[in-house]
């Protein structure tokens, strides 16, 4: 049997901080099977959390800085974390925190240096999964569908609500997923004009009234009528959609509500075209999980078609950390851990490059 003790590391694009899942990843019964053993999530300073939002306007030099001092923050994290809980972990899995997205110029950036992270915590680290894929023609995301097909098939859809939502599904015996719309991203931006840094349980949200002229623009995007596959990118957000949600006379309340209804519409457009034969089951994870006005808006959008399930705290929180400890344990298994029916690559890969401390 194949065995692993792995750490997963997540900074997602919502900016709300780093998660860490210490898993035993096993094969048992002809499939991967994961338990979570331990976790922990570290909020960001105020002034960490601008740091990375501004990464993307960093010159090359500062970039390249902020690279290796973020990967040295994130093996200290580590390094606290295995003393803190007396974790003995085969290796480090890392998706890094994503810059750049931008798959039509093949281009990606995730900072937070590998060798930077193995050696200031001292364990095997795996990371930068995404540039080999954008080598092979793919989007180089979204890479929870391999977690999705290998922990969580019995679900008819996987959806994660980060600060981008994204989903996954089975269709003709193949894994597809793409980015659906901006999620967090959007909520975040919005209620981070009052000094908040999210709407709790999409309270506010909930108190609003509908901005349809709001609505009907965000709708409207040119990305929602691409085909998949397709990903998006915080420069995309930073273009497209922050102008329209900046440039709307209304409360934020109001722009709130609207968004939330934004972001419904579109998960439940992508779920309704992909035929069902029965009642389906989507299972959401991500941080928007928790905000039960989005919630309870995409199940009424949904009808009785589908089911939403929410799971418990721990795998909503989770989820992502963990299908990064499982890239790396496949990675280190020579087995494929990027699917080119999710990415529109060429060919199926096993990516991720393995650092070690010296």
């Amino acid at each position: 049997m194949k065995e692993y003790k792995v750490i997963g590391l997540m900074s997602g694009t919502s900016l709300d901080g780093l998660d860490m899942a210490y898993s035993h990843i096993y094969f048992e019964n002809n499939k991967w099977q994961f338990t979570i053993l331990e976790t922990k999530s570290i909020d960001y300073t105020p002034s960490f959390r601008e740091k990375l939002k501004n990464s993307v306007h960093l010159e090359a030099l500062e970039l390249l800085q902020l690279n290796n001092s973020y990967g040295s923050w994130l093996g200290q994290q580590v390094a606290t974390f295995i003393e803190e809980k007396a974790l003995s972990p085969d290796f480090i899995a890392s998706h890094g925190h994503t810059v750049f997205h931008q798959p039509e110029k093949g281009l990606t950036y995730q900072i937070g240096s590998g060798q930077h992270i193995a050696n200031t915590c001292g364990v095997n680290v795996v990371c930068d999964f995404r540039s080999n894929d954008l080598i092979l023609g793919g989007q180089g995301a979204p890479f929870a569908p391999i977690g999705d097909e290998h922990f969580f098939y019995q679900y008819d859809f996987c959806l994660n609500l980060g600060g981008i939502s994204n989903i996954s599904f089975k269709k003709n015996g193949k894994r597809i997923a793409y980015d659906v719309s901006p999620a967090n991203m959007l909520l975040n931006h919005i209620i981070g004009k009052i000094g908040k840094p999210y709407d709790h349980n999409g309270e506010m949200a909930r108190s609003g009234i509908l901005n349809q002229n709001l609505l009907h623009t965000l709708n409207s995007l040119e990305y929602y009528a691409w085909p998949y596959p397709k990903s998006l990118g915080y420069e995309w957000f930073l273009e497209k959609v922050v102008p329209i949600a900046d440039h709307t006379p209304d409360n934020i309340e109001n722009l709130l509500h609207t968004s939330v209804h934004h972001v419904a519409e579109q998960i439940a457009a992508a779920i309704l075209k992909e035929p069902l034969s029965t009642t389906g089951k989507l299972l959401v994870t991500g941080g928007g999980a928790k905000n039960s006005f989005l919630i309870e808006t995409l199940q009424q959008k949904l009808g009785t078609a589908v089911l939403v399930v929410v799971p418990e705290t721990q795998l909503i929180d989770f989820k992502e950390a963990v299908v990064f400890g499982l890239m790396g344990v496949l990675k280190l298994c020579e087995e494929t851990n990027v699917l080119a029916s999710v990415t529109g690559a060429s060919r199926d890969s096993s990516s991720g490059i393995l650092y070690t401390p010296s």
